[in-house]
């Protein structure tokens, strides 16, 4: 479909909507939960601890279930194309695309890979969004669930206590993705303007 200026591509069914606003409202719900639990203290608390406690903990499950939803929509719809990359030429496409990005954008270089109905993603954002969704938000989900049971967590794990192996683990995987939010957000502004990429995530259309 054409508009007057541009082609426009339907990209963004309704289920990949709603499962992006709810998991960023749960994500943002975890950070800062999670920031208050891990830097309140009985002198300061930013939210009262058991507040923060039951706001984390429904917030994960939430997120894990709909994560789980993710999981079988990308099996079972043609979404899950757009996570498939092939290894051969993957660093130089990877390269081509962060170079891209780091001068050719500000030189109003062409895009080395623009967006079609068949590549939603760039190689870079690919390989970022594959190693987020599939690998570090399992393990975060899993470790929170450890958090959640810790009877079921071993007393000691490569030498160190059970509970502060999988918190630590825990801790450093939310501030990965914190920082990959924080960049996430960065790029949705370098669109044809500042805000199309987030009027694309409420109306389908690229």
């Amino acid at each position: 479909m054409k508009d007057k200026n541009h082609d426009k591509l339907y990209l963004y069914p309704i289920w990949v909507r709603i499962w992006h606003l709810i998991n960023a409202i749960m994500f943002l719900a975890l950070v800062f939960t999670g920031l208050t639990l891990q830097y309140s203290s009985v002198d300061f608390e930013i939210i009262k601890f058991n507040y923060s406690i039951s706001i984390h903990n429904y917030a994960g499950i939430i997120l894990s279930i709909f994560f789980v939803f993710f999981l079988f929509a990308n099996r079972f719809t043609s979404n899950g194309n757009y996570y498939q990359f092939h290894i051969k030429g993957l660093y130089d496409r990877v390269m081509k695309q962060f170079m891209y990005y780091s001068f050719g954008i500000f030189k109003n270089e062409e895009k080395p890979f623009p967006i079609t109905k068949e590549r939603k993603f760039n190689p870079l954002q690919k390989l970022s969004y594959v190693l987020i969704m599939y690998f570090f938000v399992p393990i975060i989900i899993i470790t929170g669930y450890l958090l959640l049971f810790p009877d079921i967590i071993p007393k000691n794990i490569l030498g160190f206590s059970g509970i502060h192996f999988v918190d630590l683990i825990h801790i450093i995987l939310g501030f990965v993705l914190s920082i990959f939010i924080i960049v996430h957000v960065y790029f949705c502004t370098i669109g044809k303007t500042p805000l199309s990429n987030f009027k694309s995530m409420i109306n389908g259309w690229h």
